[in-house]
C-alpha cells in the first residue's frame, strides 16, 4: 500500500493561501476517482481507493501544518505502510512558482510540516515532491507571512497546468518508482 500525503491547513480561509498548495494537489487527483468520500482517522481526511489496482491513501492531515508528522505517523503505523511507499507534497519557497522536484533524504529545510513528520516517524528518508511557490518579490514580507497568502490572480491562471504536472508526477511515483518520477519531473515547470 502507497500514502500520499498533501500538506496544508484545514479550514475554507486557507484553501488558496501558498502553504496549502499539498492540499490542491491531493484534491485535484481525487477529481480523478468521482468525488470519493473521506475518512477521518488518526487526525486526518483520508481516501482509500485503488490506482492502476494498487491500494492508495491519499491524506490530508487536519492538525495544521506544524503538526503533520501527527497523522503521518499514526496512519503508517495503522496501516503498517512501508517508508518507500510514502509520498509528502508541499510547498517550497525556494523553488519558483510552477517548478517541481522530487527528493528524499533531506532536512526539512525550513517546512515546519516536514519537520514534524521527521520527528514522528524518526527518519528524513522519504520521498517528497516539492511545489515551487517561490518566495515574496516583496522584503518587508517575511516567509512566514508569505506562504499564508493566497495565490494571486495571475498565478491562479497558472494553477490547473501545475496540479496536473503534480498528478503526472505522483502517478508516475506510484507506477515506476521515486527515481524514475524524480527523473522525469525534476526539471519540470509550468511555462509562465
Amino acid at each position: 500500500m502507497h500514502m500520499i500525503v498533501g500538506l496544508g491547513n484545514p479550514g475554507d480561509k486557507y484553501k488558496y493561501t501558498r502553504h496549502n498548495i499539498g492540499f490542491l494537489a491531493i484534491d485535484d487527483i481525487l477529481e480523478d476517482f468521482d468525488s470519493p468520500p473521506a475518512k477521518t482517522e488518526k487526525k486526518a481526511h483520508v481516501f482509500k481507493l485503488k490506482y492502476k489496482d494498487q491500494p492508495v491513501l491519499f491524506v490530508k492531515p487536519q492538525t495544521f501544518m506544524n503538526l503533520s508528522g501527527e497523522a503521518v505517523g499514526e496512519l503508517m503505523r495503522y496501516y503498517s505502510i512501508d517508508i518507500e511507499n510514502l509520498l509528502v507534497l508541499h510547498d517550497e519557497v525556494d523553488l519558483a512558482y510552477t517548478h517541481l522536484k522530487f527528493h528524499k533524504d533531506r532536512s526539512a529545510g525550513g517546512n515546519n510540516g516536514i519537520k514534524s513528520i521527521i520527528q514522528h516517524l524518526g527518519t528524513q528518508n522519504f520521498a517528497r515532491l516539492r511545489i515551487g511557490i517561490g518566495r515574496s518579490s516583496n522584503p518587508a514580507i517575511d516567509t512566514a507571512a508569505h506562504v499564508l497568502q493566497i495565490f494571486s490572480k495571475q498565478e491562479m491562471e497558472y494553477m490547473p497546468e501545475l496540479l496536473d504536472l503534480c498528478r503526472e508526477g505522483v502517478y508516475t511515483f506510484l507506477t515506476e518508482g521515486f527515481l524514475k518520477a524524480s527523473n522525469n519531473f525534476n526539471n519540470k515547470k509550468v511555462v509562465m
